[in-house]
């Protein structure tokens, strides 16, 4: 039984991301969307649903790769049978699980066949199912990078290759590519992001009005889900005779020259490398124009693509979001459109013919960004904010990992054998969790037995190899022993310097900071190292030194997290001036020294640095890094211009 998904007419509001999804109906060739917002915000909701308002497509009965009629895949047994049946039938919505194998994605040989004697079957996967349809990816994010790069060779081919366990196939893989993403988990990969023709970014309504009609209409489906669902029957209809109207005029849309000129101009203004946003753009505009039944592509339709299309490919640093500049947007606009009525009008004086009505300048929406409440917020007594001093560039951490099966996607430290990534080599083992197919049926064949059968004995394991993430736990000395400016500008450089290698490698990242009485945890274990940066940024100052404190909650912190599956690293900066006991009474140096052998014990690999300055140093944080067993360095050889950095990680008891 087909699960009934929320009517596509019922979402209240999110009119950017309904506009972008029937952009994507009426031309399958943008790309796909991805949709990023907060958690509980519609995005799942929206793509499921946009299902119920496509029109069907043609296609053959029993056909495994969804091929069209009119140029069946070769090797298709079903469509190229004379006896075939042609129906009408919904487009093919495909989810891809975050867990899904590479063989599940991209095909593999049919084993049940092989084992009746067939030789080298091929059985399509999700790839084959998706052609001619969308392919759906929740949290696209945290897809792993063995099946991100999957979806890249199809998406730039437009076709599935498999050369594996003797099989040599190649079939039409043509989807739309629709992803969800929480920042809260980290960004994609820039080579998948610009494979989105579309983003669209979505915030929850901020309006009582609208929320409480949300949760009425949520809580009404789920009551009655296919009553609910028929209610809306009417405007469902609307909008999926929208989407054939808009299909079947899109084909006949113009767009002028001076348009497209003025597409590759927003695209240079707003230094957008990528070449494909030029194309998409000039496809979003005409697919805007179907949509609202015209021919003619105007600016209006060329300023909205460029929402759609520019912010997510813009050129920018790390940590800096995504988005536009609209006020430089809507300059640009009314620029074009003076230019276009000045030509117009030097058109008509040479014609001398009535002048047309000049087109009105693009409308302005320019949002005003309160920040008085934040500029002027008054800081507590003996605390300040300063910002942080950037070093030239980022140091690179390279982490030795041992041979332990680890899982989360990242791309620091190789690891030999995981459970998921690309097969490395295959072994006998008589209980296989990653079945090795290809060498089992080679094992049972090579017995040359008078019936052909797979035994124990003849069952192979693959060995995958891949790359994992670490857990990289910041902390931050915020004290008044480090109150100095100018010191401070240094040491927030650092870490956002050493942030910035852990956003390239996709690692985890955690911040504790301590100044006062005690430490605290600035941000749990999370791959956005967005969060970290705005959290770094914005750290407060003064007061004593808790630095035990700050290294016993290092320890709790370490405990509660899963690190078989992050491998953690510690990156300590502090001058080591400890000052605060964690027992009345007690000695505080030697509370931080007792705690820092705990951590060397644990065998937790870590980085110690260094930030007192002056001639004269007490060198407490060398004896700290001693008794960590870490990694020791001067806040000064940290902001050189190159630096490498290798972390031994003694990982046997962790």
């Amino acid at each position: 039984m087909n699960r009934v998904s929320f009517p596509f007419s019922a979402i209240v509001g999110q009119s950017q991301l309904k506009t972008a999804l029937l952009l994507c109906a009426v031309d399958p060739s943008l790309g796909g969307v991805l949709i990023r917002g907060d958690k509980g915000t519609a995005k799942s909701t929206a793509a499921r649903a946009l299902i119920n308002i496509l029109p069907p497509i043609k296609r053959t009965l029993g056909c495994a790769y969804n091929c069209s009629p009119n140029t069946p895949y070769d090797q298709c047994e079903v469509c190229n049978d004379a006896a075939h049946v042609i129906q009408d039938s919904p487009v093919p919505f495909i989810t891809l699980p975050l867990g899904a194998t590479e063989d599940r994605v991209i095909g593999t040989l049919d084993l049940e066949r092989a084992l009746k004697g067939a030789k080298r079957v091929f059985q399509p996967g999700l790839l084959a199912a998706a052609h001619r349809g969308i392919l759906y990816i929740d949290e696209v994010n945290l897809l792993p990078d063995h099946l991100v790069d999957v979806l890249l060779d199809a998406a730039a081919m437009g076709q599935n290759s498999v050369q594996r366990e003797g099989l040599s196939i190649t079939h039409p893989a043509r989807f739309t590519l629709i992803g969800t993403m929480n920042l809260e988990e980290g960004d994609l990969r820039p080579q998948l992001l610009d494979r989105f023709g579309l983003m669209v970014e979505v915030k929850a309504p901020q309006d009582k009005v609208q929320r409480s009609e949300v949760v009425r209409r949520r809580i009404a489906f789920e009551a009655e889900p296919v009553s609910y669902t028929a209610s809306y029957e009417a405007q469902q209809t609307e909008f999926r005779n929208q989407v054939v109207q808009a299909q079947s005029l899109f084909a006949h849309v113009m767009l002028a020259d001076d348009i497209l000129d003025l597409i590759s101009h927003l695209c240079c203004e707003f230094e957008v490398a990528s070449l494909r946003a030029d194309i998409v753009m000039h496809k979003v505009a005409r697919a805007l124009a179907a949509l609202d039944g015209r021919t003619i592509v105007n600016l209006a339709d060329v300023k909205n693509a460029a929402e759609f299309v520019l912010p997510h490919r813009r050129r920018r640093k790390p940590f800096e979001q995504p988005g536009l500049d609209k006020e430089r947007l809507d300059e640009l606009m009314n620029e074009a459109a003076e230019n276009q009525n000045a030509s117009r009008e030097n058109e008509a004086q040479s014609n001398h013919e009535p002048q047309p009505e000049p087109q009105a300048p693009v409308e302005q929406s320019v949002s005003n960004q309160e920040q008085a409440g934040e500029n002027n917020a008054t800081q507590p007594a003996g605390e300040q904010i300063v910002s942080a001093a950037l070093t030239n560039a980022p140091p690179k951490i390279s982490v030795a990992m041992s041979a332990n099966n680890h899982s989360v996607s990242g791309r620091r430290s190789q690891v030999g054998e995981v459970a998921r990534g690309r097969v490395l080599r295959t072994v006998p083992h008589e209980n296989p969790d990653s079945l090795a197919v290809a060498a089992t049926l080679r094992s049972a064949a090579m017995r040359n037995t008078p019936e052909f059968s797979v035994t124990r004995n003849d069952l192979h394991q693959n060995i995958r190899t891949g790359k994992t993430a670490n857990l990289i736990l910041f902390v931050v000395d915020a004290s008044g022993s480090m109150a100095a400016q100018q010191r401070m500008e240094a040491v927030k450089g650092a870490v956002l310097s050493l942030l910035t290698d852990a956003y390239q490698q996709r690692d985890e990242v955690a911040v504790i900071s301590f100044r006062g009485e005690q430490a605290c945890v600035l941000l749990q274990p999370t791959r956005s190292v967005e969060q970290a940066e705005v959290a770094l940024r914005e750290l407060p100052t003064g007061g004593r030194t808790p630095l035990s404190h700050a290294l016993q909650l290092a320890l709790e912190l370490l405990e509660k997290t899963d690190i078989r599956h992050a491998p953690p690293l510690l990156i300590l900066l502090s001058d080591g001036k400890a000052n605060v006991a964690l027992q009345d009474n007690g000695d505080p140096w030697r509370e931080t020294l007792a705690l820092a052998e705990l951590l060397a014990e644990r065998a937790i690999p870590a980085l110690v640095l260094d930030t007192e300055t002056g001639y004269l140093r007490l060198g407490r944080a060398n004896q700290l890094s001693q008794a960590m067993g870490a990694e020791y360095l001067t806040l000064e050889s940290l902001s050189a211009e190159s630096l490498a950095l290798t972390i031994c990680a003694r990982m046997g008891r962790v």
